[in-house]
């Protein structure tokens, strides 16, 4: 089997367990509404449009931060059933391939959260785009796998200790704040049309490079670790 079937074989089991749950995708939602809903009702977006435009997407890109490491941590969860992870251990495939299609899996579940957050956004938030709207279509989708892609990896990592849920966050924010930092930047550059993204996008696409390099060459040493 070629390196693409194998991870499109984990790619398809990942997205057909989530169908089946839908666990991860419900609670991130309600998290993310919910972060939405409150800060909504801190203050009147419709009164300080200006104010609007410069948290809006901070707050988006938190939000989908912290909502997305339950569905993270749910992942590997899975895999301790029925010892499937030792099975992948044994198994002759490539374990970056495993790796890969679990990525791509989370990274299609947080997606699906940010399309039905975008709307909810616009409307509660009153918010108009000043600048490129067409950018955000770059923006987030390389936020959101920079986030994907080292939550995965540290979620696997944490997976035999005890305090995983608590032991990721702790990894994970860290690590990802510089591209967390250059998401919400870029974001705000395209809502509020004060500045250009250019520089935020190299950012996080030089984040992106190195980090999913990084993650799918150690892979194979985390999933083999004692």
């Amino acid at each position: 089997m070629s390196y693409a079937s194998i991870v499109w074989g984990h790619l398809r089991k990942d997205l057909r367990l989530e169908l089946r749950t839908k666990d991860s995708i419900n609670g991130m939602l309600f998290f993310s509404l919910l972060v939405v809903v409150v800060f909504a009702l801190a203050f009147d977006p419709t009164s300080f449009p200006t104010i609007a435009r410069q948290i809006s997407g901070g707050l988006m890109c938190v939000a989908v931060l912290f909502a997305s490491m339950t569905a993270l941590n749910q992942s590997w969860a899975r895999e301790l059933n029925n010892h499937v992870l030792d099975a992948h251990r044994l198994s002759p495939s490539p374990a970056s391939a495993l790796f890969v299609g679990k990525a791509i899996a989370n990274f299609l579940s947080v997606m699906v959260v940010e399309l039905v957050l975008a709307p909810v956004f616009i409307i509660f938030y009153n918010l108009h785009p000043l600048g490129d709207s067409w950018k955000l279509l770059l923006i987030l989708p390389l936020g959101t796998w920079s986030l994907v892609v080292n939550g995965t990896f540290f979620a696997a990592l944490s997976l035999r200790t005890r305090n995983r849920e608590t032991l990721l966050p702790l990894v994970l924010l860290p690590i990802t704040m510089p591209s967390l930092l250059a998401m919400i930047q870029a974001t705000t550059a395209v809502l509020t049309g004060d500045f250009e993204p250019t520089l935020w996008l190299k950012v996080l696409v030089a984040y992106v490079v190195v980090f999913t390099t990084i993650c799918v060459l150690l892979f194979e040493t985390i999933l083999n670790a004692d």
